[in-house]
């Protein structure tokens, strides 16, 4: 019989509160370096912040730092907030943000990208656009306003990854009627980051 796999991140394999603390200096900037080449920005006011095992578990672990609760009480709550956002090896996953800095001119810009969070796309060179999946909890949008923060989930055939591995490009875009972007292809660096996720 198989043994259950562990998760890559529990409460066995992240750092206490009080060693988060002494290590924090030296691995922020690490985890700020990472994020660099997992970053894509869409025009002016979208970013996609693709995650993976690193910036989750700094995310945790930088949620905990900040919790005034007792550590064991929030540290469930904290790795099932966070866990789903860990890419599988069949799919990237990416925090969508919005942002503009006015806070006037956000609400305004909200009011009219209801649904942005499912017209974001991938394209693997040689196939087709594959369209954003949005994981939020619950309904983040409403009748009047998109929220400013998405969850989105792209799920690749195997005849992507394969023809991501092998090194064709990859192209990442928006097309809500009401905001465009694409930078196709994006830099090989992030590339590179996002195709060590698949197995």
């Amino acid at each position: 019989m198989a043994k259950k796999s562990t998760p890559v991140l529990s409460r066995a394999n992240l750092w206490s509160r009080e060693e988060y603390s002494k290590r924090r200096a030296t691995f922020r900037p690490e985890v700020l370096a990472h994020k660099k080449n997992r970053t894509v920005h869409l025009g002016n006011n979208l970013t996609l912040q693709f995650e993976d095992e690193m910036t989750v578990r700094y995310q945790i672990l930088e949620s905990l730092h900040t919790d005034e609760r007792r550590e064991e009480d929030s540290i469930q709550h904290e790795l099932d907030a966070y866990l789903p956002l860990i890419p599988d090896g069949g799919n990237f996953k990416a925090t969508m943000l919005l942002e503009y800095a006015d806070e006037v001119e956000r609400k305004r810009q909200l009011s009219t990208l209801i649904g942005i969070e499912d017209r974001v796309w991938i394209q693997v060179e040689g196939s087709s656009k594959l369209y954003s999946i949005s994981d939020d909890d619950g309904d983040r949008d409403n009748d009047y306003k998109a929220s400013s923060v998405h969850f989105l989930r792209f799920e690749l055939t195997k005849e992507m990854k394969a023809a991501l591995k092998y090194g064709v490009g990859l192209a990442v875009g928006v097309d809500h009627p009401r905001y465009k972007a694409a930078i196709n292809p994006i830099p090989q660096t992030v590339r590179n980051a996002l195709v060590a996720d698949l197995k």
